[in-house]
């Protein structure tokens, strides 16, 4: 009993201690039942295109005042912009359906999202610092286990059999938040946040802006998308209304863990195909390299084996040329210096970087903090790649 007693205790004793190293932003926020989550949005970004867009670039629901959150250096390189959002709800209270406005798209407004849909460009929000995810379909279209980052702006197909292909746009969003709880102090702890959008082309009698009214969402509504749903057309003075609802999940992943689900590969398979294929090849190629010079060499060492008995004196000939070569100082000796300097300097960062990884110092939470350590580390590492640099300038005999 006493051994019981004194093992709890130096568990609580870690704990604690463990709690005492987290960095700022990182350690775990519990929310009360009814405390409001405030969904923050990031950049739009894109696979296709690289270059990432202001949430607020296309014509999306805005609130009153837009606040920048306080970005740190990693974060700015990267291009992440964290704003504010009018998607609003509160702890471990579910919401069938709210409307969070409507907009009219105009020309430019209407242009920006087909180009934005073409381009696939995604959507990214936050959540208690917890980026926004969405299942993967399968092509049969059941949710994989494995999730991506962000949800669609819109998608491109047709519909009631016309043959024209049209544009639409992901307007009403499924949130879904798991939450793991505490028994004993009944807070809970967000563990994942992810979507589901969808296309729903809103319908209503009369718009009612301080309590808007929609046949296709409100309040009793239990399937928010019903078979026959028609999708939200992406034209020019064509009315949008974004809407969303949200469900909250109990769920037994533990707040450090919940990390892990963003660390799931897109893609299941190894390809082992390329990966022998191109061990193969350099195993191919580094045959052919050595067996090249060992027949040179052998071809030599019978050539001088034979002079022996011969004269002596014969003019060097075969590799004995080039022995001494490695004595001269090449050509461009100070471009030679820089390129060994900057791979001192290369390895040294990259070295480091890992070193810090494996000790956990650059956790996924702390959003920016790999960029920011890396650009600090190349700019540390210069002293390296200069002592360096300067050392094999000296060796040619520079001044």
């Amino acid at each position: 009993m006493a051994t019981d007693v004194a093992r709890s205790t130096d568990m609580e004793i870690a704990s604690s201690a463990y709690t005492l190293f987290y960095l700022p932003g990182v350690a775990p926020r519990d929310f009360q039942r009814g405390d409001e989550l405030q969904v923050k949005v990031n950049k739009l970004s894109s696979t296709k295109t690289q270059l990432p867009y202001d949430f607020y670039y296309l014509k999306y629901c805005k609130p009153n005042k837009i606040m920048n959150v306080a970005e740190n250096l990693g974060e700015v390189l990267r291009g992440d912009r964290i704003e504010n959002s009018v998607y609003t709800f509160h702890m471990r209270e579910e919401l069938p359906c709210k409307v969070a406005c409507k907009v009219k798209l105009d020309a430019d407004a209407a242009k920006n999202f087909k180009e934005k849909i073409d381009d696939e460009y995604r959507v990214n929000m936050i959540l208690d610092n917890l980026p926004v995810a969405v299942h993967r379909q399968r092509r049969d279209g059941i949710p994989s286990t494995t999730y991506e980052h962000g949800f669609r702006v819109g998608f491109k197909g047709n519909y009631a059999g016309s043959k024209e292909e049209k544009y639409f746009i992901n307007n009403h969003l499924s949130f879904r938040v798991m939450y793991h709880r505490d028994l004993e102090t009944d807070s809970a702890r967000i563990v994942g946040f992810e979507v589901t959008p969808n296309s729903i082309k809103h319908e209503y009698k009369e718009w009612d802006e301080k309590n808007p009214q929609l046949s296709t969402c409100n309040q009793d509504t239990k399937n928010i998308i019903p078979g026959g749903t028609v999708p939200q057309e992406v034209d020019t003075d064509k009315e949008v209304v974004f809407t969303y609802d949200v469900t909250f999940k109990e769920s037994d992943i533990k707040w450090a863990s919940r990390w892990d689900t963003y660390l799931l590969m897109n893609d299941d398979q190894i390809h082992w195909f390329s990966i022998i294929n191109s061990l193969m090849i350099v195993l191919f190629l580094s045959g052919m390299v050595a067996m090249i010079m060992m027949r040179t060499l052998y071809r030599d060492i019978a050539n001088y084996n034979q002079l022996e008995t011969q004269d002596e004196a014969q003019e060097e000939t075969g590799w004995k040329l080039v022995h001494g070569d490695v004595f001269r100082a090449p050509t461009n000796s100070g471009l030679l210096c820089v390129y060994v300097g900057t791979g001192v300097q290369i390895l040294g960062m990259t070295l480091v970087t890992m070193m810090f990884a494996l000790l956990g110092f650059l956790s996924p939470s702390n959003r920016g903090g790999l960029m920011t350590a890396m650009v600090l580390l190349w700019v540390f590492m210069g002293l390296f790649a200069g002592y360096s640099s300067a050392r094999l300038y000296k060796m040619f005999k520079g001044t």
